[in-house]
């Protein structure tokens, strides 16, 4: 029932618990690279200043290997163990010389967080979050930038509500809460399997989906959450086998709609042979949430089939699919006309000859890395191998909605057919031109959705 492939596990080096606190921009990070060119400085010299002044003047000062890029002006390379910042002011003191200057450094505007990843390197989760960067990913540093801008990083002060096998968060009974999960933005839940308030995950499951959603950013711990600002509502309807019954996930997605979620993520499937007639009292629920306001997202499935699993099969669902780390469509996910968009789930390309991208010859590329238990146990936490599936894909859509809304580009509280259309316009076009069976309307884009002006345009009309 859980929409994951579990590969055989290779775990990353055990988490680091390091303390930290948080910045606006990540410090660690510009503190580990100068914020220009070493060993580089650049002169402009006076007009008339001839080949045999500036040779004399590379000599008072130790630099060589001039560059010509522009009329009078030069990269020069410095003396080694010179400084840049003496070598400019040396350059400065010489008659002819117009203007010296380091080779300052732009960087790619977008927020860069300093979640160190399995390495103890501020900015390392960027080696394994693939799935978070631009181009095979789902482009989120610049979308973190917008919504700091506006005044709501991450996607604070939207909900989203996560049904699954629970999560890590809280330290109680025999469970821990995620290190990387906050309790400030974990939202009072309920558990729907045993019934009671306490929503904990026994599987890991949950906790992976949920950290994807929002696992603390910036913090010098772990990884990194898409919307890390938004507030995470554990709803428990899967067991420790990750199996969970229609009338539970009913009434989870009910208690979500009715307590306050923006948007509910639901990364499962049911089995091939249920159909809509299956399960009236899900669809009911999907109802009753989209009059609550509520965005639902589900997994695609991971069959490989040809048609999309329920409950993501409803109208009254986002439909997610999976891609890989060279942006094909991933082998196990399941297409068809139902499916509205696609984002990272990791793992081998499907064979599809007329995409240059798939290459199902050769190894997989990588799975989806979060924060989650490890060993199987309930209170060891890791960034465990082996998450790959159209489950891992749904949470980056229910994560980017969430920022879309805390971004205020579709109002105060967009309707769920408004966001979800959005959501749909900006992606990234894959495969065949225009909307297709494999990527639905394409790949999903964190920087487009979240920018201040982007292009709503209608999507196919389904009738249920």
């Amino acid at each position: 029932m859980l929409c994951f492939l579990m590969r055989p596990r290779l775990l990353l080096p055990i988490l680091s618990l390091v303390a930290g606190g948080a910045t606006s921009v990540s410090a660690a990070v510009a503190a580990a690279a100068p914020p220009y060119a070493p060993g580089e400085v650049v002169v402009r010299y006076a007009a008339g200043v001839d080949r045999a002044e500036r040779a004399a003047i590379q000599r008072a000062t130790g630099t060589a290997r001039p560059e010509a890029f522009a009329p009078h002006a030069r990269t020069l390379r410095i003396r080694r163990g010179a400084s840049v910042a003496g070598t400019v002011s040396a350059l400065r003191r010489r008659p002819g010389v117009a203007t010296a200057t380091p080779n300052w450094i732009a960087r790619a505007s977008g927020f860069i967080p300093n979640d160190p990843g399995a390495s103890a390197l501020p900015g390392g989760w960027a080696s394994l979050q693939w799935n978070f960067l631009p181009d095979v990913g789902v482009n989120a540093p610049e979308a973190w930038a917008t919504l700091i801008r506006a005044g709501r990083p991450g996607g604070a002060g939207v909900t989203v509500a996560v049904l699954d096998t629970g999560v890590a968060y809280a330290d109680a009974r025999r469970f821990r809460r995620s290190p990387d999960l906050s309790g400030s933005r974990l939202r009072k839940g309920y558990d729907f399997v045993a019934d009671d308030p306490y929503p904990d995950d026994q599987n890991g499951h949950g906790t992976h989906v949920a950290s994807t959603i929002a696992e603390s950013a910036d913090n010098q711990v772990g990884l990194t959450g898409l919307a890390y600002g938004a507030r995470i509502m554990p709803v428990r309807v899967l067991d420790g086998r990750g199996e969970g019954t229609s009338t539970d996930i009913a009434r989870g997605i009910r208690y979500s709609a009715r307590t306050g979620a923006d948007v509910i993520n639901l990364s499962f499937e049911f089995a091939p042979e249920v159909r809509a007639a299956s399960i009236p009292d899900v669809l009911s629920a999907l109802r009753y949430a989209r009059r609550k306001g509520a965005l639902v997202v589900g997994a695609s499935g991971n069959a490989g089939d040809p048609v999309v699993a329920y409950p993501a099969r409803s109208p009254l669902m986002v439909a997610v699919g999976a891609t890989t780390e060279r942006g094909c469509q991933a082998d196990y996910s399941n297409r068809g006309s139902d499916l509205d968009l696609v984002a990272p789930g990791g793992g081998p390309d499907a064979a599809l000859g007329a995409d240059p991208r798939c290459r199902p010859g050769e190894p997989p590329g990588r799975d989806i890395f979060q924060v989650t238990f490890e060993g199987g146990s309930v209170r060891r936490f890791g960034i465990p191998d082996g998450y790959v599936g159209t489950s891992m894909a749904a949470p980056h859509v229910s994560a980017v909605a969430a920022m879309v809304i805390a971004a205020g580009v579709l109002g105060r509280a967009p309707a769920p057919e408004r966001l979800e259309r959005h959501l749909e316009a900006t992606a990234r076009d894959l495969g065949t031109p225009g909307r297709d069976s494999r990527y639905g309307a394409g790949l999903l884009d964190a920087a487009r959705a979240t920018a201040p002006v982007a292009p709503v345009a209608s999507t196919r009309g389904r009738r249920f």
